[in-house]
């Protein structure tokens, strides 16, 4: 096989547990490690990038990053991709999302942060001190004047049954949408996909198929697996994103993603 010059890992539930801020000191070393041996590491996620930037504080600017499932694409601050949604797809998916407020809140993501109607302590508790987010409190966000890249809509302890029975079936022909982890469901514009993102990436810095490695576990990294020449499912992963991935490797509670890092470092 070609020796690895690009590592891509998802981070909630693959990395690291879903909605927590910090990465372990074992993996900013290995991240580290990668860099100096000339293996660029992306961090790939449904997350913005304000959140991702945190996680990954200490190797900074140094690795690349695959934000909101691909809609943002940053190296260097710099953003080498944007894509936008269409303002009718927004202006649908609000209207629909809005339905559920009972039960659920809302966040639309932009390049420079988020806008949020909702004023659920809880879920604001979260975005601060679990996601890290960069956010504004709106009264409407359809009344900002925004470029709005993606819409994910979050339910406590699970949407599953919310977005598989309703939201992904009524409007998965015009956009991208999908699980992203248990508790959220992304829309996106018909374009994106972890696995587009990668591809770029591998585009931008000459980079092939067979020299990419990449780590996941929902639905939303299955266009990663399949646009690596290595990938590997986590143990927890959903059974698709396993039949998707060539390998599987230890959940995020064992550390699986630097096991295999730290493996590769030693050959």
């Amino acid at each position: 096989m070609s020796k690895i010059k690009l590592i891509a890992s998802d981070i909630d539930g693959t990395l690291i547990k879903d909605s927590t801020p910090d990465l372990y000191p074992e993996m900013v070393t290995a991240i580290r490690r990668l860099m100096s041996q000339g293996i660029l590491f992306c961090a790939a996620s449904g997350r913005q990038y304000q959140s991702i930037r945190n996680v990954f504080r200490e190797v900074g600017e140094d690795i690349a990053y695959i934000a909101e499932n691909g809609a943002q694409i940053r190296y260097k601050e710099e953003d080498i991709c944007i894509i936008p949604m269409k303002r009718e797809d927004v202006e649908g998916i609000v209207s629909l999302l809005r339905q559920y407020y009972d039960t659920c809140d809302i966040v639309v993501s932009t390049p420079n942060g988020s806008l949020v109607e909702s004023r659920n302590q809880e879920f604001i508790d979260l975005l601060t001190y679990g996601y890290h987010n960069q956010f504004q409190l709106v009264k409407d966000v359809l009344e900002e004047d925004a470029c709005i890249i993606k819409i994910a809509i979050y339910r406590k302890n699970s949407i599953r049954e919310l977005g598989e029975g309703t939201l992904i079936p009524i409007w998965k022909d015009r956009v991208k949408v999908c699980m992203a982890g248990e508790e959220w469901v992304d829309f996106m514009d018909a374009s994106v996909d972890k696995g587009n993102a990668l591809k770029y990436i591998q585009n931008y810095f000459h980079i092939t198929k067979e020299e990419t490695m990449a780590f996941g576990d929902n639905n939303n990294d299955i266009g990663m697996m399949k646009a690596a020449g290595k990938s590997y499912a986590v143990a927890s992963a959903r059974d698709e994103v396993k039949e998707a991935a060539g390998n599987i490797c230890p959940a995020y509670s064992e550390k699986g993603v630097y096991q295999i890092v730290k493996e590769l470092l030693a050959e």
